[in-house]
């Protein structure tokens, strides 16, 4: 025995005195206060007792622990290996020891075997409790654990990291007097199958009682859980499961909206002697059904009874839907076939591992809601309770998923684990499917154990697989995708377009949701991943650590940081697709259950700013709130907007679509005044102000306009120097170039520098204006498969500060990730984010931008401005840094520091180059002759 369990056992109970010994520091630091009872489920009074109505009848809930990251208890612990080991100090619970500066912080397949924490704490028991059963309840502790109460062995070790267990210790406490809970964890366990299935996994490994503990009191003759079959029709059926049968004979159930209102008749069933489970049974009249899109709850309370006296009673919520797969077809909810657009969720908080709170699992619904997804695969775990509660009330669909990332727990470990699962999550309206295991991680023999638990016979998933009748292959390519949707199999891709830093995710998803957005046998599919799982490592000065190119795979940053592809995927999956030509709408409706006609429809007429004032953002017009046209789920239709006469003289329409429940599903914006027509508006030429003046040395000819002036190289014809220093352009992106002749000369409007090429480049043409503006305007010729290609300048980013421009933002584009992109005037700092790998400062200032008609960019020497003259222009600002082996994700960019291109490239994904993903993103293919003008300012 170690010193730290020998220092554990020494405060029992001391067996021949029958008393209890407090350790002084327990005393000291208020355990025992911090130890009351503290009843959620029904109240405890100030002096420690129920209220007379809920004394017998109620279940008691005292948590012994916190409840969430964010609301913890401390307890006694020592770690016994890594940070801050072999000594007793405090640490909050729930949570992770690593994150609280304990042990090692190890990631995937870097076990650390004989690490284990010990926890001990010190509690009340209420004295009202005395009658009742009492478990002790662990919703979740990594990875094998020990509990013994008051010096006595609760139960056997558990073992599984995920579920929630318990242990009946009604005859282990002392009722108003001092209990000692004492726990130890191995992070590792004795089980390698449990190992394999848990601990070697693509994913961070934590310890600890991270989920809260308590005490749950009940009767001796009491339900011990419910399981709940409502059907889309109305019919019911509750499983009681029951426990210590003596008296009973009863049960009797009520259900009730969430409001209270009963609805339905009452259920009755007997109970007969000794009986461990009764079924009720009956029909609700009309229930509201349940869907993502419709989630109407209801409550069902069932009360025990022995001779019409009450002897326990429990409510479970639920929603009334039904689930089916038709093979060969598709999935269906309520009789009608749904496609689920979906991301795969790590339980996770940066600073907290995989201890989180309802406001953590509300604010990842949320974003995915924003994001128009419509499902969640629990990958690779069953998640807080909290998390499935807020899927059942904000709407989204769900597949719970048993532990087993490419290995599977022995059948002797599933068995108990898949009962922990289901009989926890089974009454969820939420949860369509259950996943054993992921990726070869599951063991067939379990795969009928769910069902037993499951009255609504839920299908199981073999993510990967092809099971079920549903293919969940991971990773297909755009052609195999196409190749299994054109099969006889429903296909839904639990995993696809893996992100990685900045690539896969949105980029590609254009192309293959037409395709599975679409076709028959589609069931949808869930993109890798929602999050970075970056973790604040203490020992690195508070550096967010993702374990190089592992863990960096969101669609949000550590701390939910919106990347560009959270945009793309908001457009792509919108429920209502858009399309605007004279003034009236095209509408496609992908809504499942929801008819265009339950949304509001609200446009503007806006106007923008130019570059020579302060303001940001758009003025408006006029703006209108219409309700939507009637178009059914799947249907198309169309909408006058009865815009005024003069709407073509606006700058751009602004469309807003607001869902049933008020939430915006996407704002489009189409263009109306085009890149020539904001040119004309901004750049003025000068007439009647002092004339350009010129002159040449023996490298380069030097144009002034008052305190503007720009040198041309003469050996190049590219710009040599300016006011800020922008130089070394245009030179060609891609292809060739050799000066052949230059001249230079006043003319009516300026004075002219004109440069004539062979090669890809033919002709450069600069001219400045009295008025300081400078007109440049190259011609080049390309054909066959490039990159990019357009025009390089050469300019320090040191001085640069950052941006403002009117074009397609806030966020950077890839050539397979266009939408999403905004028109708008849009304002960013200069930052050095590499996406996913360190800062997370979004958006990034460095990458591709699209449609472009002009910018500001702000230095430390003033501000060089750019005007576009012609239309779909990608702006090009710097080369971004990648991370850690970015694989087919580090896009190629162009020589020099600013670009005007007319062709920008794809990315790929973790798994795939880009030519794999789709006609979007295969290289662009030049064709021939390519003319563009812009206009510079340099105002310092």
């Amino acid at each position: 025995m170690d010193v730290g369990a020998s220092q554990i056992y020494r405060y029992r109970w001391l067996l021949s005195g029958n008393r209890w010994e407090v350790p002084m520091t327990i005393r000291r630091r208020g355990f025992l206060a911090a130890g009351a009872a503290s009843v959620t489920a029904s109240g405890l009074t100030p002096a420690g007792r129920p209220p007379e109505d809920q004394r017998v009848t109620a279940t008691e809930i005292s948590h012994l622990s916190g409840v969430d990251k964010d609301r913890t208890v401390a307890w006694e612990f020592m770690v016994t290996s890594g940070r801050n080991s072999g000594v007793w100090s405090q640490i909050p619970v729930p949570s992770n020891w690593e994150t609280k500066g304990f042990g090692t912080y190890r990631y995937g397949f870097d076990l650390a075997p004989g690490e284990m924490g010990r926890y001990r704490y010190a509690f009340a028991v209420p004295v009202a409790w005395q009658d009742r059963r009492t478990n002790l309840v662990f919703e979740g502790s990594m990875t094998d654990t020990d509990v013994w109460v008051n010096g006595h062995s609760a139960g056997p070790t558990h073992r599984g990291g995920f579920y929630r267990f318990r242990y009946d210790v009604t005859g282990l406490l002392a009722y108003g007097r001092p209990n000692l809970l004492e726990v130890t964890v191995a992070r590792e366990s004795a089980d390698d199958s449990v190992n394999r299935a848990e601990r070697q996994g693509d994913y961070w490994n934590f310890s600890g009682i991270y989920r809260p503990v308590y005490l749950q009191a009940h009767p001796a003759q009491h339900i011990d859980r419910l399981a709940v079959d409502a059907r889309a029709d109305g019919s019911l059926t509750v499983d009681a499961y029951l426990g210590g049968i003596d008296s009973a004979d009863g049960l009797v159930a009520r259900v009730r909206t969430l409001g209270g209102t009963p609805v339905g008749p009452v259920l009755r069933a007997a109970v007969p002697a000794g009986a461990g489970v009764v079924r009720l049974a009956g029909t609700v009249p009309g229930p509201l059904p349940w869907t993502a899109e419709t989630p109407h709850l209801y409550q069902v309370e069932v009360r025990l009874r022995a001779g019409g006296r009450d002897l326990h009673r429990v409510s479970e919520r639920f929603g009334f839907r039904t689930v089916e797969v038709r093979a060969g077809d598709g999935v269906y909810v309520n009789g009608r076939k749904v496609i689920l657009k979906g991301v795969n969720r790590h339980t996770f908080w940066p600073d907290a591992g995989r201890t989180t709170s309802p406001a953590v699992s509300r604010m990842d619904i949320l974003l995915m809601k924003e994001m128009n997804m419509n499902a969640v695969r629990m990958s690779h775990y069953p998640p807080d309770v909290h998390f499935l509660d807020l899927c059942d009330e904000l709407g989204l669909y769900v597949l719970d998923e048993l532990a087993g990332w490419q290995k599977s727990y022995s059948e002797a470990a599933a068995t108990p684990l898949v009962a922990e699962m289901v009989t926890r999550d089974v009454n969820h309206p939420s949860i369509l499917f259950w996943d054993n295991g992921n990726e070869g991680g599951w063991n067939t023999a379990v795969d009928d154990d769910f069902a037993r638990y499951d009255p609504q016979q839920r299908k199981v998933l073999h993510p990967w697989a092809k099971f079920s009748d549903i293919d969940t292959d991971h990773y297909e390519t755009y052609q195999s995708t196409l190749n299994k949707l054109s099969g006889s199999t429903i296909f839904m891709s639990t995993e696809f377009l893996h992100g990685l830093y900045d690539g896969g995710a949105g980029a590609g998803l254009n192309d293959y949701w037409k395709l599975m957005g679409t076709m028959p046998l589609s069931g949808g599919g869930f993109i890798w991943a929602l999050l970075d799982e970056g973790v604040v490592r203490d020992d690195r000065g508070g550096a967010i650590d993702v374990v190089g190119n592992s863990a960096p795979d969101g669609i949000v940053g550590p701390y939910r940081q919106k990347e560009a592809s959270f945009s793309t995927v908001r457009e792509i999956w919108a429920p209502i697709q858009l399309t605007f030509a004279d003034g009236r709408l095209a509408i496609e409706n992908r809504y499942h259950f929801t008819n265009t006609d339950q949304c509001q429809f609200a446009w503007s007429l806006v106007t923008f700013p130019q570059p020579s004032t302060s303001d940001t953002g758009h003025r408006v017009v006029v703006t209108s709130t219409v309700r939507g046209p009637d178009i059914a789920p799947g249907g198309t239709g169309s909408l006058d907007l009865s815009l005024p006469a003069r709407w073509r003289r606006c700058d751009a329409l602004r469309l807003t679509v607001t869902d049933p429940h008020g939430r915006d599903i996407y704002t489009w914006v189409w263009a109306i005044t085009k890149a020539a027509g904001h040119a004309s508006r901004i750049v003025t030429t000068g007439r009647g102000e002092p004339p350009v003046t010129a002159t040449r040395d023996a490298t380069g000819v030097t144009m002034r306009a008052g305190r503007t002036w720009v040198t041309i190289d003469t050996g190049t014809g590219r710009l040599a120097g300016a006011p800020i220093p922008l130089t070394n352009g245009p030179a060609l992106a891609a292809g060739t170039a050799s000066l052949r002749e230059l001249t230079h000369r006043p003319d009516g409007a300026g004075y002219l520098v004109e440069a004539g090429y062979t090669g890809n480049l033919t002709q450069v043409r600069w001219r400045l204006f009295p008025s300081g503006w400078l007109q440049l305007t190259y011609q080049y010729n390309l054909t066959g498969p490039q990159d990019f290609f357009g025009v390089n300048f050469d300019l320090p980013a040191a001085g640069v500060t950052g941006i403002t421009w009117l074009g397609a933002g806030p966020y950077r584009v890839y050539k397979n990730r266009m939408r999403g992109a905004v028109t708008g005037v849009w304002s960013k700092p200069y930052n050095d984010t590499a996406t996913g790998a360190d800062l997370w400062q979004y958006p990034e200032f460095k990458g591709y931008h699209a449609n472009t008609y002009w910018a500001v960019l702000h230095t430390g020497q003033g501000n060089l401005t750019l005007v576009a003259e012609d239309e779909n222009l990608f702006l090009r600002l710097f080369t971004p840094r990648w991370g850690v082996d970015p694989r087919f994700t580090a896009v190629p960019f162009p020589a020099g520091d600013l670009s005007l291109l007319d062709a920008i490239p794809p990315t790929g994904t973790k798994f795939d180059p880009p030519a794999n993903l789709g006609p979007e993103s295969q290289p662009n293919q030049a064709a021939g002759d390519y003319r563009r003008t812009v206009y510079l300012r340099f105002d310092t």
